[in-house]
């Protein structure tokens, strides 16, 4: 029953989402951070070594206020354990940086 349940509602939460990597992004220019769940079972693509894996993302706020792009990259080893991250037009922000920010976007959105 349990396997229904999950299998319907959308499986893990964020805190029991064990094959999710989680992370926040902020386009140059913009003050909107994204925030990024990589699959580590579906999403790693495998490198040319035929060892290692690799996954690119393509990032874009939600707003109109925020239109450009950002391009994460992520490096994994043969055990899919993640060994290096770059960032390329935005920076890596914290999860308390997120939380903040996302904090600040609820306060400020008018009431109907």
């Amino acid at each position: 029953m349990d396997f229904f349940r999950k299998l319907f509602s959308g499986g893990n939460t964020n805190d029991g989402d064990r094959a999710g990597l989680y992370f926040y992004i902020q386009p140059l220019g913009c003050e909107e951070i994204v925030r990024v769940r990589i699959d580590s079972n579906n999403d790693l693509s495998l490198a040319d070594d035929n060892t290692t894996y690799f996954v690119r993302k393509t990032v874009r706020g939600s707003t109109y206020k925020c239109n450009r792009e950002a391009e994460l990259e992520l490096f994994f080893d043969a055990a899919r354990r993640l060994q290096n991250q770059q960032v390329n037009k935005g920076k890596l922000v914290t999860k308390a940086e997120f939380e903040a920010w996302l904090a600040t976007q609820e306060t400020s959105s008018p009431a109907p």
